[in-house]
């Protein structure tokens, strides 16, 4: 990496010149598309929660994006974040199979139907790019560090070619890349330390950059050397409390002065 260093705002002890490789997550870090897989997991949810409700002669209680979403789905695998969903309601359904049609009572087939309702709206309305964070990616690039993005999504190179940043990264750890080579999801440090391994990246050279309790538990958990979190829910102390060394609001903070 270049001798220039790119301090981080507000950490005068911290500069992004001592690491040689950068992992970013996904959704809402590189791209605006949080928010829509938030929007689809209560969508898909709701509607289950709604007949489960009816069926047991419970009441219903609908999903809520800021505890349901943060605690028990967001950053993970979409069949682990199924299961722990429905843990946390003590509703229990068997895990079927991948493959499983959306009308099925599975869990496979409940992240299949959410699934469903992500590509149709990333069809629809297109993909968002934060512009900040394009900006340290390409302002990294052009420093020479290595970029990565890990994410549980098996819409990533998707998305990434749809807001025209693939080319940006080395390498891709998606969710089809985690199953093949059998990792565990986030907060589990698999996919993170398996993108520093494809990059040639020591763990403790490299910064991961998170806005997911998982995601910056598998950064902790990982050993990495920095763990960014990118607080854009208004949840920078619990990104703090789970494994965040530092918090920001937008990666443009991080541009060299």
């Amino acid at each position: 990496m270049s001798n220039s260093e790119m301090p981080v705002h507000g950490s005068k002890s911290v500069t992004l010149g001592q690491y040689e490789a950068v992992l970013f997550d996904l959704d809402g870090v590189l791209t605006a598309t949080a928010k829509v897989h938030a929007a689809c997991w209560k969508k898909m949810f709701d509607a289950f929660l709604e007949g489960w409700s009816r069926a047991n002669q419970v009441p219903f209680r609908p999903f809520d994006i800021k505890t349901d979403y943060e605690l028990y789905v967001d950053g993970k695998p979409r069949i682990d974040g199924v299961r722990s969903f429905l843990a946390s309601r003590a509703i229990h359904l068997p895990d079927g199979g991948e493959t499983d049609p959306p009308d099925a009572q599975t869990a496979w087939a409940l992240g299949n139907r959410k699934d469903r309702l992500v590509a149709d709206i990333l069809k629809a309305e297109g993909v968002e790019v934060y512009p900040g964070s394009e900006a340290l990616a390409r302002a990294l690039r052009r420093q020479g560090v290595k970029l990565a993005v890990v994410s549980s999504s098996h819409h990533c190179r998707g998305v990434l070619q749809a807001g025209k940043i693939i080319d940006l990264f080395d390498v891709i750890v998606d969710g089809a890349v985690a199953e093949r080579l059998h990792l565990k999801g986030k907060p589990a440090p698999d996919t993170y330390l398996e993108a520093a391994k494809q990059l040639g990246a020591d763990r403790k050279r490299a910064v991961v950059f998170e806005d997911a309790i998982s995601g910056v538990q598998s950064g902790r958990n990982g050993g990495f050397g920095l763990v960014v979190g990118v607080d854009r829910k208004g949840d920078a102390d619990d990104l703090r409390q789970n494994g965040a060394d530092i918090v920001v609001t937008d990666l443009a903070e991080l541009l060299p002065q």
